[in-house]
């Protein structure tokens, strides 16, 4: 029996006869490793659904300009990726992968992912969405002109940071935090308005930091996660064997890109090297005081969290 046609208003998904096209918003451009990703993830669901469902990925952000969870919930997009910390309406639960110096590898970043995950399922389903996938960025360190050997070395330092954690944290360190969408980072780098970014390797690879900056200092910062959802209503569309390969492919992907993530790491951190950034581990000391930092942020973020949050914590530890 064929399923009725329909189609979602204000949305980019026709489904006829049990087939399914779906559109995914990618927020980074085509060679970035997590857009690659999702090119990947939407070939294996054109395999594992036997040509049933067809995602169409847009690079670049092309499909949404302003907050992805709302876009999804909205049918505005049937999918987008997003960078999990900075996504607005996440609220706590959405900061768990930035906080500082809570995971200090991959291994550790991907175990907190396992224990927070039903926490970011239940923030999804409030948006009318599900999470398919989430995979970490490389760890962020921070991009300066001189040479960070302690925290003394942040008194005039003007750093970009991607959230209210990294922000806090170069406060606490002794900086200065400044708001800026990633656009504008090289510009302000160039006119002196900003003088240091905390992000990752990757993205001071795309970005080329190495023209505007001299040091990259490896400070393992965090492992935040950047997200693959889908709306509920075109996910409650599909039949259960579609549900059940398309979760497949994400199962798959997901562990593909978080090794791809530690490859994209190391072709970065060569990269920058290469072009004559230097790349460097932090020193004793600062290690030290930015160990103390992170533990003084979280608990100020578990202060007023919820039980889910504080559980979360209290399996991870």
């Amino acid at each position: 029996m064929l399923k009725k046609v329909a189609l979602l208003v204000g949305a980019t998904a026709l489904l006829v006869a049990g087939n399914v096209k779906l559109d995914l918003n990618a927020k980074y451009g085509a060679n970035n490793f997590h857009t690659k990703g999702a090119e990947k993830f939407a070939g294996l669901v054109d395999k594992y659904t036997n040509g049933t469902v067809k995602i169409t990925v847009h690079a670049g952000g092309s499909l949404v300009k302003g907050n992805p969870l709302k876009a999804v919930k909205d049918g505005t997009a049937p999918m987008t990726d997003m960078f999990i910390p900075f996504t607005s309406g996440g609220g706590k639960v959405f900061g768990i992968s930035a906080l500082p110096f809570v995971s200090s590898s991959y291994d550790e970043a991907y175990k907190l992912y396992q224990i927070s995950k039903p926490a970011y399922d239940k923030v999804a389903k409030k948006w009318n969405q599900k999470m398919l996938y989430a995979v970490s960025w490389p760890p962020s360190g921070i991009y300066t002109m001189k040479t960070i050997n302690s925290t003394k070395d942040f008194s005039d330092l003007k750093a970009r940071t991607y959230d209210k954690n990294s922000a806090n944290f170069v406060k606490m360190a002794g900086g200065n935090a400044v708001a800026l969408p990633w656009g504008e980072v090289y510009s302000a780098l160039q006119t002196g308005m900003v003088n240091g970014v905390v992000t990752s390797s990757a993205s001071g690879k795309d970005g080329k930091l190495w023209e505007v900056l001299k040091n990259f200092t490896k400070i393992g910062y965090a492992y935040p996660l950047q997200a693959v959802t889908i709306n509920l209503d075109y996910w409650n569309s599909l039949d259960k064997d579609q549900q059940a390969a398309v979760l497949k492919a994400a199962k798959e992907i997901e562990a593909i890109q978080w090794e791809e993530s530690k490859k994209e790491d190391a072709t970065a951190l060569k990269m920058l090297s290469d072009n004559g950034m230097v790349v460097s581990e932090p020193s004793d000391t600062l290690k030290a005081e930015l160990d103390d930092i992170g533990n003084k942020l979280l608990d100020e973020y578990l202060e007023d969290a919820n039980s889910d949050i504080k559980k979360i914590f209290a399996e991870y530890k």
